[in-house]
């Protein structure tokens, strides 16, 4: 009776009991390399900024779910979220890349700010959403509501995964892809997950994270050669 009672829990969660147990297994054994380098992006976040040092946001989880999602603060404080909504509603309704608005330049966004998103430091604190069970390690990015109000009904199927730090869109493309692509991608995990498949996304996911360093560097390059251009303007609230 209880073996079934647990087999439901997992079952409700969406978190089937092997993919828990590589969560858990992968942020035991990482522990000791991730606690320093949380430290330090706390530290050079609070001594680059004012305000606090975690951004809390809600997201869509899993079914439909809403949980508070945590992120290291990478704007200043007051910045204006309708910019994005604008450009993320944008995205939605075109085939253009997901480009991000940071790739342009954006002056809402703090000193080192670009650097911790390019390397996904920034998502670093979303660990305690996984060990809570809001997310795993692996899965689609959770949306925002906003967004999620505007999926077709096909597109709602991304909700039948939990939510992740990497995943099978942002290892096959990610900015490169289109809005549509993206959700086919995860629409395509959310049918196909396995523990082999989660393992995949895991491994390529440093050489994903080191190529979006390298689209960053590039873009700082050009932006040395062509000083006229301007981060976008930020407004407050």
């Amino acid at each position: 009776m209880n073996n079934g009672n647990q087999m439901g829990d997992r079952n409700h969660s969406g978190l089937p009991g092997w993919k828990r147990g590589l969560d858990i297994s992968v942020i035991v054994l990482a522990l000791p390399v991730l606690l320093p380098v949380a430290v330090l992006v706390g530290a050079l976040i609070r001594a680059t900024s004012s305000g606090p040092i975690l951004f809390r946001q809600e997201r869509v989880g899993y079914r439909g779910r809403r949980f508070m999602c945590f992120k290291y603060r990478t704007m200043f404080c007051g910045s204006d979220s309708s910019t994005h909504q604008g450009h993320l509603t944008h995205l939605m309704q075109s085939d253009a890349p997901m480009t991000k608005m940071d790739s342009r330049g954006d002056s809402r966004i703090i000193p080192l700010g670009r650097l911790l998103r390019a390397s996904g430091l920034d998502e670093l604190p979303q660990l305690l959403n996984v060990l809570q069970g809001e997310m795993s390690l692996v899965g689609p990015r959770p949306c925002l509501p906003y967004e999620a109000e505007h999926y077709q009904p096909w597109q709602r199927a991304r909700f039948d995964a939990v939510p992740g730090l990497t995943g099978l869109w942002q290892v096959s493309g990610k900015n490169r892809t289109t809005f549509s692509q993206m959700m086919q991608l995860d629409i395509r995990y959310a049918k196909t997950k396995s523990l082999w498949l989660d393992l995949k996304i895991i491994a390529l996911t440093p050489s994903t994270l080191l190529g979006q360093l390298w689209d960053l560097i590039q873009q700082k390059l050009r932006h040395s050669r062509n000083p006229e251009t301007r981060p976008l303007p930020s407004r407050s609230l």
